[in-house]
């Protein structure tokens, strides 16, 4: 335990530019002193000691704004950045070196028993204010962006946005793991892919309508004209709207 709160004091000074000595650190970063008191309750919940534990979570939330319940699994170099309003459920698994930000919940959908939290990998960063929810599998590396609902299991290697949350990825691009509002927008994307597609089809009925009195020879021609114009930037756009609609998936 001593050596994962080592692996938990180290990461700090990694991933937050303002941590400058460890007195600061040990004093003034909730999500330090949050994890300290959850290493210990959490040995204490896996001896069967009854109520014990959940006191000290509860003590613990009382000073740092934080709820981890005493039965989360926690792994080893987790950063929990600033941390107010974040919720661990009893039956969440966090992997080495997860970076939570403030106002996440990892929690549940329902009354069921059993495995009823999220499973987080490794180096997955999860966003201010996002919620995962239900008995689902995050993988390695994942990126959630802030504010989004992840309801379902997402692959490793992949960003999430939005609501409910969506996978883009981001090949070839190198990404800060503290950039977790650098996120492309798939719905922004998808809007303006369909705006474009509109006003293709209004200047094809304009030039319907302009041609009303020509024989069908020249409105044949008229349509092959533009069908060819406008054919592979429709092509491209179809490709943002296929990948944004089957992301909602996961």
């Amino acid at each position: 335990m001593f050596s994962t709160i080592i692996a938990d004091f180290r990461i700090i000074f990694e991933r937050d530019p303002a941590a400058r000595n460890w007195l600061e650190v040990i004093l003034c970063y909730p999500g330090l002193q949050v994890l300290i008191f959850h290493r210990f309750s959490h040995w204490l919940y896996n001896l069967g000691l009854p109520v014990i534990p959940r006191v000290l979570s509860q003590i613990a939330r009382f000073l740092t704004g934080i709820e981890i319940h005493p039965g989360a699994t926690i792994g080893k170099g987790v950063c929990i950045d600033h941390g107010m309003g974040i919720v661990i459920g009893e039956t969440a698994i966090l992997g080495d070196y997860c970076l939570i930000y403030q106002g996440v919940t990892l929690g549940g959908t329902g009354k069921e028993s059993g495995k009823r939290h999220p499973t987080l990998g490794e180096n997955v960063v999860v966003g201010a204010g996002a919620k995962v929810l239900g008995n689902i599998l995050i993988g390695n590396n994942v990126r959630i962006g802030a504010g989004s609902v992840v309801l379902r299991d997402v692959p490793s290697d992949a960003t999430v946005v939005g609501i409910p949350g969506r996978v883009v990825y981001r090949s070839g691009e190198k990404v800060d793991p503290l950039d977790h509002g650098k996120l492309p927008d798939s719905e922004a994307n998808v809007i303006r892919a369909l705006v474009d597609r509109i006003e293709a089809l209004e200047e094809q009925i304009e030039d319907l309508q302009a041609q009303k009195s020509t024989n069908n020879q020249v409105l044949v021609g008229v349509l092959s004209q533009n069908n060819n114009k406008d054919g592979a930037n429709c092509r491209l756009k179809d490709k943002e709207i296929k990948e944004f609609l089957e992301g909602s998936g996961i």
